[in-house]
């Protein structure tokens, strides 16, 4: 059940606050109290310093913010910027060596330097924080409802029979289905959209004035990420509450956050509304990182913008603006003196506007008018001159993925599978074991790959992914189909045969730190395939040494180890391994989903010059459909195990077929405010069945909104038969194809619907 499909709640925030218990605490009266026109929250100065081996670790300087009752303020920037040590700061969960200097203030009430137990009552009750990895913030060895339990009564005197009454009625409000039974599940129980539903129930349970989420959607699939998102926005509008949303992605803030705060180095660095941050941003770390951003209704023939370098050490900060080494627009006045936040001209223009209209001056005082100021010393000069990302950051030229989607049917096939099935036998019992059912992991998939093609495999978790492409990595006879890896059925391969198809097919996996083994140094990780593959001394150093230059690496940094290299750069580590042997075909398996934006960026890009340079081909693996867009030529999406559409990238993406692709699509952030507001999103309403026991005929069928339309003499049909994929007209009509035409769905009523 989805935040937005969900039976009425028992009762609104201004009924509950008329039968809420009164406080335990003698001293309740202390806690901070709405008041009207005062800020819930008000941040100023705040610096936070950590004590290490090397010194001070100034992680947080000088950050100024306030918000309103009801407002969303987005806070977002790279790794290690600062973002999450703020939050903790205002919650007071910093460790005890941690110096917080500054002012934090909730209603007018000071927090800082208050004790732990006056703050114990400030936490759950008037703030509340939603944490990136639920597994990790929820206690294992209890239930949710007694987790949510406790919630309620440490605040409050529910007796225990109207904390569980609340406790399911919250459960039922964030869309948890069968609220009743589910109240006494544990967090192993429920999938990972559904404990995160679980952590918004807690923290809406007592009616907060101030909620955080930390990257709360991060972990998250598409369609999971949008009913979180949605519910988030009910769980604002049911308490009243001002959010803080910390997150990497500037499409979620696009379509959320009032305003936003960007973040560099520790500071705010651009601060305004989200048109103002998305529309006329004049910070050029912030242009770098919207130029960064691959966007799902765009096509895109060029190169994304990358931000060259690495955030700096909180130990050591440069001299001047802490963005100048990075920065291409710097100049020698940069480094002279680190830059204020300054209004811009265009916040001044619109302050005596709203001056000059009858009550306009009430509003600039009171704050209504969100000022938009920067700390760069040449945001005139960006203003001026209209600056865009593609004007002042360097975008590669020698990239062409047109050039990949030329002539396809001229061109060798590299990866054929046909009728592809694995299943996995479900048993119980310790000793004795007895099978009990069967996991269908994948059922029957077909699809091909060309040389110098990009083939975007996408679906939610569960959906088969990894399990395909095991299985095409196994080189080994499938249980059941056919699998042509270069010409070679793996099913007649003999070891030699094996062996040297090994060579042509590599894999770049999602984790960088944990596919490179920290006790090597680089030279050695990169040169293990070469040196069990019989290339001499002298050949392996000459390989390794071009293949560093190749993937933008420092040839001299060799001897260092993984630990010593940045996120994006361990993840080029692991593509010079991939590229050691110089293979044909490239698997990779989420390669960018653990890396910020603007790491990311450059990983696409160079995936997208490899590409083009060697000619290698790519099954590519990701639950981030921006950079399917901008990376894939062609397009397979997977639902429980069958594909449900296969097509080119264009036609995918702006006439999708299934309803399934056309609900992947809608879940999409935009990092484009007008039209985020604009949007109608498709929510899918539960989670993926179990393959285990997967539904009759259409597997989809169960979440599908087109089947709830339809009359029940045509439901029937999906119920009993299986979909097949066929190329489906702009009527809607169909007719079964072989694998090789583009475009082909596997929907019975399914009509092309644009979504952008």
């Amino acid at each position: 059940m989805s935040g937005t499909d969900r039976r009425p709640a028992a009762s609104t925030a201004q009924e509950r606050a008329t039968h809420k218990k009164v406080r335990k605490d003698a001293d309740a009266a202390e806690l901070p109290r709405r008041a009207k026109g005062v800020p819930v929250l008000e941040v100023s100065d705040l610096h936070v310093t950590f004590p290490s081996e090397d010194g001070r670790v100034h992680a947080v300087r000088g950050v100024n913010f306030s918000l309103m009752s009801g407002e969303v303020l987005g806070i977002v920037g790279e790794s290690g910027s600062g973002k999450s040590v703020t939050s903790m700061a205002v919650m007071g969960l910093l460790d005890e060596n941690a110096r917080v200097e500054g002012s934090v203030k909730m209603h007018g009430t000071e927090l800082l330097g208050r004790s732990d137990s006056y703050m114990s009552r400030i936490r759950g009750d008037k703030i509340a924080m939603v944490f990136q990895d639920p597994l990790s913030a929820l206690t294992p060895v209890y239930t949710i409802g007694s987790q949510l339990v406790e919630a309620l009564q440490i605040h409050n005197t529910y007796t225990d029979k109207e904390a569980e009454a609340r406790a399911i009625e919250l459960l039922d409000l964030v869309g948890i289905p069968n609220p009743e039974i589910r109240f006494k599940s544990f967090p192993h129980e429920f999938s990972g959209g559904m404990r995160q539903r679980a952590m918004i129930a807690m923290a809406i349970a007592n009616d907060p004035d101030l909620i955080i989420c930390d990257e709360p959607t991060t972990a998250l699939d598409v369609t999971i990420q949008a009913q979180i998102l949605e519910l988030l926005k009910t769980a604002q509008e049911e308490t009243g509450a001002a959010v803080i949303m910390i997150t990497h992605d500037l499409g979620v803030v696009a379509g959320l956050a009032d305003k936003v705060a960007v973040m560099y180095a520790g500071r705010v660095v651009e601060r305004g509304t989200v048109d103002d941050i998305f529309y006329g941003t004049r910070m050029p770390y912030t242009i770098g990182l919207l130029g960064a951003l691959p966007r799902p209704d765009q096509t895109s023939e060029e190169a994304l913008a990358t931000l060259e370098g690495n955030p700096p050490s909180m130990l050591e900060l440069p001299t001047g603006c802490p963005f100048a080494p990075r920065c291409p627009l710097v100049e020698d006045r940069c480094r002279a003196g680190e830059p204020t936040l300054v209004a811009t001209d265009a916040y001044k223009d619109s302050a005596e506007a709203s001056a000059g209209d009858a009550g306009g001056g009430e509003l600039v005082a009171a704050g209504v008018v969100e000022p938009h100021r920067v700390a760069c010393i040449r945001h005139e000069d960006i203003a001026r001159n209209h600056w865009h990302f593609a004007d002042i950051y360097p975008i590669p030229s020698h990239i062409d993925r047109a050039a990949g989607r030329r002539g396809r049917e001229e061109r060798d096939v590299v990866l054929e599978v046909r009728d592809l099935t694995k299943f996995f036998p479900l048993t119980k019992g310790a000793v004795f074991k007895r099978r009990v059912g069967t996991v269908h992991a994948v059922d029957g998939i077909s699809f091909e790959i060309r040389q110098g093609e990009t083939l975007g495999l996408v679906g939610e978790s569960g959906s088969g992914k990894t399990t395909t492409l095991l299985e095409i990595l196994d080189l080994k006879a499938p249980e059941n189909g056919r699998i042509v890896v270069l010409g070679k059925d793996t099913s007649q391969m003999s070891n030699r045969i094996r062996k040297e198809t090994r060579r042509d097919l590599q894999v770049v996996f999602q984790d960088p730190m944990a596919s490179l083994d920290p006790r090597m140094p680089v030279f050695d990780i990169i040169a293990e395939p070469l040196k069990y593959n019989g290339y001499s001394k002298d050949r392996i150093e000459k390989r390794v040494e071009q293949l560093m230059a190749l993937v933008g690496l420092e040839p001299a940094h060799v001897n260092r180890y993984p630990r010593h290299f940045s996120g994006g750069q361990r993840q080029r580590i692991g593509i010079a391994r991939a590229l050691a042997l110089e293979p044909k075909l490239l698997v990779l398996d989420e390669p960018v989903s653990a890396l910020d934006v603007s790491i990311q960026a450059g990983v696409i890009n160079l995936l997208d010059q490899l590409k083009t340079e060697l000619g290698l081909s790519y099954l590519f693996v990701a639950h981030d459909l921006s950079v399917i867009r901008h990376i894939a030529d062609r397009v397979a999406v997977m639902y429980l195990g069958r594909l449900v559409e296969v097509g080119s990238v264009e036609e995918v993406f702006d006439r999708p077929r299934h309803p399934y692709t056309q609900a992947l699509l809608s879940a999409i952030p935009i990092p484009d405010p007008a039209k985020e507001r604009a949007r109608h999103r498709i929510i899918l309403r539960g989670d993926l069945p179990s393959p285990a026991n997967p539904p009759s005929g259409c597997r989809f069928r169960t979440r599908c909104p087109l089947f709830l339309t339809l009359p029940d003499e045509l439901r029937q049909r999906c119920v009993d038969e299986s979909p097949e994929l066929r190329v489906i007209d702009e009527g809607g009509a169909g007719h079964a194809q072989d694998t090789h035409v583009d475009d082909r769905a596997a929907c019975h009523y399914a009509k092309p619907q644009k979504v952008f």
